[in-house]
């Protein structure tokens, strides 16, 4: 898999954004990162999946994925191996990664934020 192929497939998924973070590309849904490219190098990419989750890939795919170092690593943010990697597996991670950050950001208000001061005044039931 190439870098291409790995951020096409992050793209493809639903309100993902792409944007650049300490000068790597990163993947964003809600306005939070799920992914990132290019680091450590740019034979790897990144998910942050749930600790549960990087320990079964990490487990059944030793060859493609391994914790990041330090405590993003033990919270669950994986490296992947863009060159050991298939597209299929890739796109799972991602999906998983997609999946968690979506589910845990802040849906967008429906209506537009009113101050305080603007709203008009609630009666109060006597």
């Amino acid at each position: 898999m190439t870098p291409e192929d790995f951020r096409q497939l992050a793209l493809s998924l639903e309100g993902t954004t792409e944007g650049a973070h300490n000068g790597h590309a990163d993947f964003r849904v809600r306005g939070k990162i799920f992914s990132t490219l290019g680091y450590p190098d740019s034979g790897w990419g990144m998910v942050k999946l749930t600790p549960s989750q990087q320990e079964r890939f990490v487990r059944e795919h030793p060859e493609c994925f391994k914790p990041v170092t330090g405590g993003w690593g033990r919270r669950g943010a994986t490296n992947v191996s863009l060159f050991g990697a298939t597209v299929p597996l890739a796109r799972r991670a991602l999906a998983l990664a997609h999946r968690n950050i979506k589910a845990a950001a802040p849906r967008p208000h429906a209506r537009s934020h009113v101050p305080a001061s603007e709203r008009p005044m609630k009666r109060r039931a006597s």
